[in-house]
């Protein structure tokens, strides 16, 4: 015999499920297509900014900071025509959009280049304490070619769709 007066709560129904992991699931479908064009373009276009520094730093001898600039502003101005012509395609917009747009993808890149180049003044700071550690080619391209171009690119992203390459309302 119940003693309670509330009745027992029903188990949530396969539809009013909404919990962090659901709602993360179901918001990379949504997107999906769109992280992986991006993933696309920014995959050659770090390869196009691994090269140039490395090309730079290492052959050509220039200092760790201009290289990394050289090498992004290069690999910045073909992720821009790759996001805009086939990430975003169905976003271009006409006329002033290209400007604004243009404008807007390299303020946010430069962003991106910003902390890139923390973490390589990072790398320079920790050189200075530990150099059997941090003062090699290896640490250098670590810092600003895997740790800063991860945390850049997850930064890009979210800028990208949010303000450069947004969806055109329609009449």
């Amino acid at each position: 015999m119940r003693t309670s007066t509330t009745s027992p709560q029903e188990p949530p129904t396969r539809r009013g499920a909404s919990g962090p992991i659901v709602r993360a699931w179901r918001l990379f479908l949504r997107h999906s297509g769109e992280l992986f064009r991006f993933v696309g373009v920014g995959g050659v276009a770090y390869l196009i900014d691994l090269g140039l520094f490395n090309l730079c730093y290492l052959v050509l001898g220039w200092p760790d900071w201009t290289s990394k600039i050289l090498a992004s502003v290069v690999a910045t101005t073909f992720a821009f025509f790759g996001n805009r012509h086939w990430t975003w395609r169905d976003r271009i917009g006409v006329g002033a959009a290209a400007h604004r747009q243009y404008v807007l993808y390299f303020f946010f890149n430069g962003i991106g280049l910003l902390i890139a180049l923390g973490c390589l003044w990072a790398n320079n700071g920790l050189a200075q304490v530990w150099p059997q550690y941090f003062d090699n080619p290896l640490a250098v391209n670590l810092s600003a070619n895997v740790v800063g171009v991860g945390i850049a690119s997850a930064f890009r992203f979210y800028a990208y769709r949010t303000w450069v390459f947004r969806r055109v309302e329609r009449a």
